[in-house]
């Protein structure tokens, strides 16, 4: 399934892991700016959750929670800006981007897609469906997942990585059904709102290996939050 691409082992290296705080602590700031309260905001719970998954201090943590919903006297404002073009040999890529400057990421991404194509907009997403997609792993050994997915309120299911399994929602059940997965045990490492490629692209070797440093380097860009490409595998 071509859907969020992540960085093979990029959390073993400390100005990896930096970066990866960078971009959790970004998500938190714009979530709270819909309430400080995650019991009442879906969207920052989901990014409180994953930011205590990554052993983030509770202190930074709390601190981007007010610094976003507007409670410190330091302001900063994050937009959402998206971009979408194709890797190498013609893979769609959807580039999800959080800054305070969109001109200096404008002129990143447009660097970055040099040996790609960057596209207008519209261009590739007509071929990705936007879905929600949560990893969850059993409450025992031999625990149904079809059965859990109907009575969560699931789309559809797949094989997870490590004995999870990933259940697709609409995007606007994700939160519904992510509860309803862990009030019946499943214990949910992660839950997000993806683009998920509907027909991607297989490729092998030297391509793939190519189309794989053009992701890396997207990644390590700071103002790059979630990419989501097209490539099968």
């Amino acid at each position: 399934m071509g859907a969020q691409w992540k960085h093979k082992g990029r959390v073993e290296n400390a100005n990896a892991k930096g970066r990866i705080f960078t971009k959790l602590v970004k998500e938190i700031m714009v979530a709270a700016k819909g309430g400080a309260d995650p019991d009442k905001n879906p969207r920052l719970r989901m990014a409180v959750d994953a930011a205590r998954k990554a052993s983030m201090a509770r202190d930074t943590l709390e601190r981007a929670i007010k610094k976003g919903a507007g409670l410190l006297d330091e302001q900063v404002n994050y937009e959402v800006v998206t971009y979408e073009g194709f890797a190498p040999h013609q893979v769609p890529v959807i580039v999800e981007c959080l800054t305070e400057n969109k001109n200096r990421t404008a002129t990143n991404i447009r660097v970055l897609f040099r040996k790609g194509q960057l596209a207008s907009s519209g261009a590739v997403s007509w071929d990705f469906n936007r879905r929600g997609v949560i990893e969850a792993t059993p409450p025992s050994e031999g625990a149904d997942a079809e059965t859990a997915a109907i009575e969560a309120g699931a789309q559809d299911l797949e094989k997870g990585e490590e004995g999870a399994t990933r259940f697709l929602t609409e995007a606007t059940d994700l939160d519904a059904v992510s509860r309803a997965l862990a009030g019946m045990g499943w214990k949910v490492s992660s839950a997000n709102l993806a683009w998920i490629a509907k027909n991607p692209v297989q490729l092998d070797g030297e391509a793939r290996a190519e189309v794989e440093a053009f992701l890396e380097a997207m990644d390590e860009d700071d103002d790059v939050q979630h990419i989501f490409v097209g490539l099968q595998g």
